[in-house]
């Protein structure tokens, strides 16, 4: 028994399956919502997982259990002496916990050296001299990482400062002003992309997928479909282009919270390409277009992206017809290219679990520059890892010169 048959069983056990005397009509185990089964020598289902695999789903097989039951009397006998199991992977436990062990202390040192890296303006010849953007991008993403509220992360500030990582002391109420400084989101989307180059020589199969991180802000809408006023909260959208073999974010585009996917596919990429070899790239329906498998192919890449069932093969001798025959004459093989894309929500839960899933920020600016520190934290601590793991070096950025480095290090200046 797998874990298909399984669930069906626990569906045919619990759900309501009815037939309305064309198909039976299966119930959804996640939402509310019912699938059409027909049943018979071919087999079809209405939900996702038949139409991408094209193989009896769990929704055919608990039709199926429900079927005999009702009209055989019994249902088809099932062998559940061993329940299945999820496959699991080899871990590094050792290396895997001295890296979680020595995290804290070294992201303090990973983001100094990465904050190093931003030129400073000059300083105003008269009136009060600004903090340093050093400063403030090191106690934005220091902030969200500790994810304590600015008067408690007074403290860690002070740490920061008599440890060298601060030029100045910085109080903790001071953090929300650099939050609502919009000159501070283009700064913060580079240091995502410099965040991510040491693992350059290593990822080479992207996956672009989008996110929302809840605010504290309640809006209202009007649903046609249902007639009436509905309310919830709003949220910050985030779309992310993910290596399948780290989770390092190499891209990040924060739009309107109902802004579609497949516009934000080619701008992802090619901030990726710039800096990494793109072989691969599996998403899911939601980018599918001809610009988009153009793009990954011009880069010397392929994009593996599922037909919709309205899709039609197109010219012939194009991408397209090619991708479209691809998908499904061999189905197999190209679905063990695009069941990579998992790891681009595996990226959004490892933020999400250590950097929450909301944002404290209440104003526009101030709730884009926290998500953004949040994918910024989530690369260190990435980067960090493969350090110990993998053995590369996090290496920022490649020196010319002194590499856009202050020639001042604020770690050897004498505290204020």
């Amino acid at each position: 028994m797998d874990l298909r048959q399984l669930k069906a069983l626990e569906l045919a056990a619990r759900a309501k399956i009815t037939f309305d005397g064309a198909a039976w009509l299966v119930p959804s185990q996640a939402t509310g919502a019912k699938y059409r089964v027909t049943l018979g020598a071919d087999p079809s289902c209405s939900c996702e997982d038949f139409a991408l695999h094209r193989q009896p789903c769990k929704h055919v097989l608990a039709a199926r259990l429900v079927c005999a039951r009702e009209h055989d009397g019994q249902a088809p006998e099932e062998v559940t002496d061993a329940v299945p199991k999820r496959p699991t992977y080899r871990q590094d436990w050792p290396r895997y916990n001295l890296a979680q062990a020595t995290e804290k202390r070294r992201f303090r040192e990973l983001l100094f050296e990465l904050c190093r890296g931003v030129a400073e303006p000059p300083a105003p010849r008269t009136g009060r001299r600004p903090h340093r953007i050093q400063d403030a991008l090191f106690a934005m993403a220091f902030k969200v990482y500790a994810g304590f509220s600015s008067r408690r992360f007074h403290s860690d500030l002070a740490d920061a400062h008599q440890a060298g990582y601060l030029s100045v002391p910085v109080p903790g109420m001071k953090v929300c002003a650099f939050l609502e400084n919009a000159a501070f989101t283009p700064v913060l989307h580079a240091l995502i992309v410099r965040s991510s180059l040491p693992l350059s020589s290593v990822e080479t199969v992207f996956a672009p997928d989008s996110t929302g991180f809840s605010t504290s802000r309640f809006v209202r809408w009007h649903d046609e479909k249902y007639s009436g006023a509905r309310s919830g909260r709003d949220w910050v959208k985030a779309h992310a282009l993910c290596g399948v073999k780290t989770q390092v974010v190499t891209a990040v585009v924060i739009e309107d919270r109902d802004a579609g996917d497949s516009p934000q596919f080619k701008p992802l990429v090619r901030k990726t390409a710039a800096n990494f070899t793109v072989k691969e790239v599996p998403a899911d329906k939601a980018y599918l277009s001809h610009d988009n498998l153009a793009l990954v192919e011009s880069l010397g890449g392929t994009a593996y992206v599922p037909f919709k069932c309205n899709s039609q093969p197109g010219e012939p001798g194009s991408l397209w017809e090619k991708m479209y025959f691809y998908y499904n004459l061999r189905r197999e093989e190209f679905l063990q290219h695009y069941h990579q894309r998992s790891n681009a929500e595996s990226a959004f839960s490892m933020v999400k679990a250590k950097f929450r899933d909301h944002v404290r920020s209440r104003t526009d600016t101030a709730m884009v520059n926290e998500v953004l520190c949040k994918f910024l934290c989530h690369n260190i601590c990435v980067v960090h890892q493969s350090h110990i793991e993998l053995g590369l070096e996090p290496v920022f950025q490649r020196e010319e010169g002194n590499g856009g480095h202050d020639p001042a290090d604020p770690r050897r200046a004498a505290p204020a």
